[in-house]
């Protein structure tokens, strides 16, 4: 289990993950590589704030290996620029958390929206890279890859759709796929604890996520039964499996053994850097003029978080299951 803590512009980020069995190897060489595919500056459109990210683990880990305690880690804060916030302290941003986090505490975080901001997530992909590098060990992978920007889903014009909506101060969303492979079958919690269920929880919980589906989704509310049906079979190796896939890996909320598939549908990122119509704390009309340092598309930067997301779910179920029976 993942608690995460600190705020955009604050000293640091970081968290405290719990549960994490003992012995398991976490080489940081690769944590620190996993955690920089999150940093800024490798795509297009993405932002200029320039924090190195440097992973520093404060417990639970020893010479290279877990020791079963809580490991705390931070994420420190180098290059926050508050004064290019200052204009919303007293106005509210479209589609931003300003407004809700406001009628729910009665204050907010205008340095960079707090911990409504995506920056909250680098605590998510230090914790997720170290159980990734636990599921490696039982052969289990995570990967996602970015299927479609806005309207695009060709590589050769996506780059173009990116430069031209930064070109227009605009922005963009999009579609995120992500497949697990080598989950044995078996993991998942019925009946409010399903895996699919756990799954979107996960992703859902991820700034600007939208939309959550897995295996067939909404395209299978179009189609019959006997087009959808996933056929068992027996293996070669004696083992049992399925000659589709429509389930996504996951029937009756718990893993079958093959391959986890779901897409993840991103809003387009909520600052413009144009000026934006919006009202003042006391309702007063005004313009904002928004300044700062802010991505065009976050979905590159947002690989590593949705690959952290899934590893995290996968290996706490993983280890449920090694209790659910002798």
């Amino acid at each position: 289990m993942l608690t995460s803590f600190g705020e955009s512009h604050g000293p640091a980020m970081g968290g405290v993950l719990d549960g994490m069995p003992a012995g398991v190897t976490v080489d940081m060489d690769l944590l620190q590589q996993f955690v920089d595919r999150r940093r800024p500056g490798q795509t297009i459109g993405t932002s200029t704030r320039n924090e190195q990210d440097v992973v520093e683990v404060l417990s639970g880990i020893l010479h290279g290996k877990t020791l079963g305690t809580p490991i705390g880690f931070i994420v420190r804060n180098t290059d926050a620029r508050s004064e290019d916030y200052d204009q919303i302290t007293k106005c509210y941003r479209p589609n931003h958390a300003d407004f809700t986090w406001q009628e729910k505490y009665g204050i907010y975080d205008s340095r960079g929206s707090g911990r409504a901001s995506a920056r909250e997530t680098v605590a998510r992909v230090v914790a997720g890279g170290i159980a990734l590098q636990a599921l490696s060990t039982l052969g289990i992978t995570v990967e996602a890859h970015v299927s479609q920007v806005g309207k695009e889903s060709d590589e050769n014009v996506v780059a173009k759709a990116i430069a031209d909506a930064q070109s227009d101060g605009d922005t963009l969303g999009g579609v995120i796929s992500c497949t697990i492979k080598g989950v044995p079958a078996g993991l998942g919690e019925p009946v409010f604890g399903k895996l699919h269920a756990q799954l979107a929880a996960a992703m859902m919980s991820i700034p600007s996520v939208h939309g959550f589906e897995y295996g067939g989704g909404f395209n299978m509310a179009t189609r019959r039964g006997s087009e959808v049906m996933d056929q068992f079979i027996k293996r070669e190796d004696g083992s049992i499996g399925t000659l589709t896939n429509h389930s996504g890996g996951i029937q009756g909320g718990i893993s079958n053994g093959e391959d986890i598939t779901m897409r993840i549908a991103f809003k387009p990122v909520p600052t413009l850097m144009r000026d934006v119509p919006s009202i003042d704390h006391d309702g007063n009309p005004v313009t904002l003029h928004p300044r700062g340092r802010h991505d065009v598309c976050v979905l590159h930067r947002a690989l590593p978080v949705v690959e952290a997301m899934a590893a995290l779910v996968i290996l706490d179920n993983y280890l449920i299951k090694k209790t659910n029976h002798l």
